[in-house]
């Protein structure tokens, strides 16, 4: 089982880290949506850059092997291993990010591939018992490297969890304390948990046409013993007999198997739908969410930017629809390239063939920037805007007085939206009729002018909307300097920069909830 390696205040403080820097995920069944597609949306939340991605096609000789897992740097060490690389990987877009729990550049939450395969990943803490009883130095892959080799590998939902499976049971599985994935194809999505502790567990739950499921943290609830008789879950050969061997579920009583019970985190109040840390559970997102049925690309939009939960910590936002038989070319994702509280949804096509330099890699909060110096093969790069820098701004300035810019903001994000959205038919319809003529090229150097002057526009709103907001402040006599020495945020719970008005951590009955509105 290895050697044991954290102790009660370890485990104490990984917990409370857990809460502070997460992910969230948006999963609508295609009976809910308004155009029948599976819609998947997300955050990823991780204090680094976060930059865009698109990967190509590629073939590999027999002997290829790709290095997976942790290091002895991770919040719980581990050793890199080698594992076989696939023959043939597929297309796929992804934004990537360069640190979380000291794991190794670059990672990825997910994104979506040429088959029309989505992938998020969400946190999911295991309880205390199973952090403690994990390796060290552990080994496997880890949450980045799983979702990779899903988008690189699997055509539908269920074989990106079989994969995942088969991954861990020849492999391993390297964590941070515990962790889910959420899994979409045009038919169905998956939520897949992989557990700590060395054991290999991990357990997986079908969402159908009519689930909606928010993630945050992951979960899964009531679970079947004989579950290789259902075509609805799957699981490690172990998920059921570890539990009970641990004395985490008794066969004899009265109690159906129960996922969360069994392997959550356990305190007071802390339940499968409610175990989030921010200002909406799982339950009222879920709610929320499906209360906007038949649910568009907006609404989940609306939902991913809520300001009650999009803050500081987002690094990015993302939303995709999922329908059956689609181009790979022409499958469509939306991403802001920072929190989307405060920056614009922008159209990517898998069928682009470049992303812009400002929206690529940059230093800005990326690992190690602060001790090295710029590699000369990205001075040109770097020397550019970078949105997600941009965009903070906007964030800052904005949540520096929410009740006056919030709604300017906003509405300024909602009409640059609205008129790529009023662009989508003639420029999807005119790369398909290029498609059709034999023109594929074609269609793809128009999917990306247009892609890349819709970024471009974007960056020019957030030069535009931060030039305004600092000229008012200051004019206005608003601006203040910072009082105290520490810019950094200590972390562990403290509270960063968001849109909420009047919060008070000790009076949750005091935050205000200003009205949420479609657009």
């Amino acid at each position: 089982m290895g050697i044991m390696f954290l102790h009660t205040l370890e485990i104490g403080l990984l917990s409370l880290a857990r809460i502070s820097s997460a992910s969230y995920a948006f999963y609508v069944g295609k009976a809910l949506t308004h155009d029948g597609s599976v819609m998947l949306g997300g955050t990823g939340e991780e204090v680094s850059s976060h930059w865009l991605t698109i990967f190509e096609a590629k073939d590999y000789d027999a002997n290829a092997t790709i290095t997976v897992g942790v290091t002895a740097d991770a919040s719980m060490p581990g050793q890199l291993i080698n594992i076989s690389q696939a023959s043939h990987t597929f297309r796929y877009l992804s934004m990537e990010y360069s640190d979380f729990e000291g794991f190794p550049a670059p990672l990825t939450n997910g994104g979506v591939n040429e088959k029309g395969l989505a992938v998020r990943d969400v946190w999911a803490q295991n309880r205390d018992e199973l952090i403690a009883m994990t390796p060290n130095p552990q080994t496997g892959l880890q949450y980045s490297d799983l979702a990779r080799i899903v988008l690189q590998r699997a055509s539908t939902a269920r074989e990106g969890v079989e994969l995942i499976g088969e991954m861990i049971a020849e492999y391993g599985y390297a964590d941070y304390g515990g962790n889910s994935h959420l899994i979409a194809d045009a038919s169905e999505g998956w939520v897949v948990w992989e557990m700590s502790g060395g054991q290999r567990l991990w357990a997986a739950e079908r969402l159908g046409y009519e689930d909606v499921r928010v993630l945050y943290p992951g979960y899964i609830e009531d679970f079947p013993v004989d579950f290789t008789n259902s075509a609805d879950y799957m699981g490690s050969p172990n998920i059921v007999s570890f539990a009970i061997e641990q004395g985490w579920w008794n066969p004899n009583g009265t109690e159906p198997f129960n996922i969360f019970n069994a392997y959550a985190y356990q305190a007071e109040g802390y339940t499968a739908r409610n175990g989030g840390a921010k200002y909406m559970s799982q339950a009222a997102l879920e709610d929320a969410t499906r209360a906007m049925a038949p649910v568009t690309e907006k609404d989940l939009m609306e939902r991913v930017r809520d300001y009650r939960i999009s803050d500081d910590e987002a690094g990015y936002g993302q939303v995709v629809s999922l329908h059956a038989g689609a181009d790979a070319d022409l499958i469509r994702i939306w991403v802001a390239p920072t929190s989307s509280v405060t920056a614009p949804f922008n159209p990517w096509w898998l069928g682009v063939t470049s992303v812009p330099p400002e929206y690529g890699l940059h230093r800005y909060l990326y690992k190690d920037a602060a001790s090295t110096f710029l590699d000369t093969d990205y001075q040109y790069q770097e020397a550019t805007h970078f949105a997600g820098r941009i965009f903070k701004q906007v964030l800052y300035y904005t949540c520096s007085d929410p009740d006056a810019y919030l709604p300017l903001v906003q509405n300024m994000l909602h009409g640059f939206e609205n008129a790529s959205f009023a662009d989508l038919e003639w420029v999807e319809r005119s790369a398909q009729t290029l498609i059709d003529n034999g023109l594929r090229e074609d269609a793809l150097a128009l999917l990306t002018f247009y892609a890349h002057t819709r970024a471009d526009k974007a960056l020019t709103l957030g030069k535009t909307v931060v030039d305004a907001l600092e000229a008012y402040v200051k004019l206005t006599s608003q601006f203040r300097m910072p009082t105290g020495e520490q810019i950094n945020d200590p972390g562990l719970g403290a509270q960063t920069v968001n849109c909420l008005v009047g919060w008070d951590p000790d009076k949750p009955a005091n935050r205000q909830q200003r009205p949420l509105r479609r657009y």
